[in-house]
This record gives structure tokens, sequence and C-alpha cells, in this order.
């Protein structure tokens, strides 16, 4: 049994690796978990992940809301091809991703986030989407 927030991370993950629209503007070894700058661009990061418990469930199960971030980041049209990735991503999870072990009982559509480089000779954009979702699972 993983943490909340590493199994709906590991979810999301999972469901932007299998669509085609996401993966033809990202490849999927691009797609990844962690919390530093990315090497290769376009990118899309999952981290920045909080999970606020919310306590037993009937059968002696756990409850929790959980937030994951999925940072987008590309340089080669910057924004432009930022935003096709965000689309994408957005259309990929508009339905509850699947996560092993878990039930997911609520999924909210994400809020984005757009920002530029302040460096003007940088053609860099960064968006960050954020993903909630109220889930429960037994140990």
């Amino acid at each position: 049994m993983i943490e909340p927030s590493l199994a709906l991370r590991t979810a999301i993950r999972a469901r932007l690796i299998d669509d085609s629209a996401v993966t033809s503007l990202v490849s999927a070894t691009s797609i990844l978990a962690g919390s530093s700058r990315p090497e290769t661009l376009p990118c899309i990061m999952l981290a920045d992940s909080q999970t606020i418990f919310l306590g037993h469930t009937s059968g002696a199960g756990y409850a929790a809301r959980v937030f994951v971030d999925a940072h987008i980041w590309a340089i080669e049209d910057g924004e432009d091809t930022a935003k096709a990735i965000g689309f994408a991503v957005m259309n990929a999870l508009r339905e509850v991703p699947d996560a092993d072990g878990f039930t997911i009982d609520e999924f909210e559509k994400p809020s984005i986030r757009w920002m530029r480089d302040p460096d003007p000779d940088k053609n860099y954009c960064h968006g960050v989407l954020t993903f909630e979702a109220v889930i429960r699972w037994k140990l």
C-alpha cells in the first residue's frame, strides 16, 4: 500500500502516458514524477502533493483529500506549446483515473496557472495544473 498522494500521482501519470493526444506533444519518458527543473523539454512533472486525512470510513477504511500539481514546461513556441499540452492533459483527465488499491470518490477538474520566464531572452513557459481528489482505501 502506498501513500494516497503517491497513488493519485501514479494514476494521473498512467492516464497521461496512455493518452495519444498527450504523448503526441510530450514523450512518455518526459512525463515524470519529481520536483526538479526538467532537463528535457517539453515535460510534465508531477510533484508538490498534499494529503489531508479525513478520518475513518465504514468498513474499517480511511479517507483523504489529496492535491497533486502537474508542472508543464515548454520552451519551443513556449506559451503556445505549453497551453496545448495543458489542454491535452485536461482532456485526458476528464474521467476519474484508476488508482490501484484506492477508490476515488471525487475528482475535481484541474485549475491551471501559467507563468512566463522573467528573462525576456528566454521563451520558457511553465504551467501548473492542480488536481484534487477524495480517495478511500483499506489497510
